[in-house]
């Protein structure tokens, strides 16, 4: 029987090694060498396609190769992250199944807002916020500190030690920064000060009943080890290796905490999953005030691949990466469309066209 074949689909970069966000671009070409190594070693026929601007090569690509399953690893153009989701919808529309979140949770995972919103409705606990789409920025509402994230980017772009403000003039002029770098929606929250979680789910094997239950993985901690910085997961911090941000914030995992407050927290986690959509993988991000309230800061579909959260978590419960990669691979797989023969149609009748009175 030969081997199936796996097309691993990545975003090419395209910024200058200069640029502030070219480190969180650039990750990816490890990620996708990491990945295609494993599934070679687990036996699937693996070739790769780096996405630019032009998707008409991205379906060239599906229509040559053929694949059985494409391993989603693209994360949008750096210039136009919403294209995530344009490269998850052609996978749908052509009918080739693929790993990680479908399209519309793609879309509404990206929109931090609309997130909120369909968190609160739930009944979910997030921090207070409120948006702003042009200046000028209204007063704030919500206690101060509040911090100011762009509302449409992911991996910590946007985020830095001046995100977070105490006064409106502060926030009137980051908001004004933030809108012009990045445009769009800017998502101003209060700041909750607190112990950060990371906390990595994925799905298991079918139940008899064709039920899929969200797994949580040993959870992981965020150190914010310097007092003199905001306790937040900047970009610098999740990307700048040598700076002070990043040697001051270790990931610990996994960590140990009481089983009332792991159960809480895994619950919330697993509600956040279902509530978004997400599939085969994820990560939800929390943190705990000091008065032991947690409160989900966002939901991340497709998250690194290569963490470390998910690496040490994975290795916790007896699974190694490159099996856990094989079996994200096997799931989409199993979403292949049935083969069907197409019964033979008739053509349809047409009525006669009448003449215009």
């Amino acid at each position: 029987m030969p081997a199936l074949r796996i097309l691993c689909l990545y975003n090419e970069p395209a910024l200058p090694l200069g640029h502030p966000d070219s480190a969180s671009e650039r990750e990816i070409l490890d990620t996708v060498g990491s990945v295609a190594r494993s599934l070679t070693s687990s036996g699937f026929r693996v070739s790769r396609f780096g996405i630019g601007p032009d998707l008409n090569g991205l379906i060239d690509c599906l229509r040559e190769h053929r694949p059985d399953a494409v391993f989603n690893l693209f994360e949008g153009l750096a210039d136009r992250p919403s294209t995530e989701t344009v490269v998850a919808s052609i996978l749908e529309w052509m009918n080739v199944p693929f790993t990680g979140s479908p399209s519309e949770t793609l879309t509404l995972a990206r929109d931090k807002k609309r997130t909120k919103y369909l968190l609160r409705g739930a009944g979910l606990p997030t921090a207070p916020f409120f948006t702003v789409d042009r200046l000028p920025v209204p007063k704030c509402r919500i206690n101060w500190p509040v911090i100011v994230k762009p509302a449409n980017q992911d991996a910590s772009c946007g985020i830095e030690q001046g995100s977070v403000v105490t006064s409106q003039k502060e926030l009137n002029e980051r908001v004004e920064l933030v809108l012009k770098v990045y445009g769009g929606t800017v998502l101003v929250e209060q700041f909750i000060a607190g112990r950060e979680f990371l906390v990595s789910i994925v799905e298991g094997a079918p139940d008899e009943d064709d039920r899929v239950s969200p797994l949580v993985l040993p959870i992981s901690e965020i150190a914010f080890n310097d007092p003199e910085l905001w306790p937040i997961y900047s970009y610098d911090a999740k990307w700048a290796q040598t700076s002070n941000e990043y040697l001051a914030t270790p990931l610990l995992v996994p960590i140990i905490l009481p089983h009332q407050q792991m159960d809480q927290i895994s619950e919330l986690a697993r509600d956040a999953f279902r509530l978004v959509g997400c599939r085969d993988y994820a990560r939800v991000d929390l943190r705990v005030a000091a008065d032991g309230r947690p409160y989900i800061l966002e939901v991340n579909p497709n998250p690194f691949i290569d963490s470390i959260a998910l690496i040490d978590g994975m290795e916790a419960i007896g699974r190694t990466h490159a099996q856990f990669v094989a079996d994200l691979a096997w799931a989409a797989l199993s979403r292949r469309p049935r083969r069907t023969t197409p019964r033979k149609r008739s053509r349809p009748k047409l009525a006669p066209m009448q003449e215009a009175s």
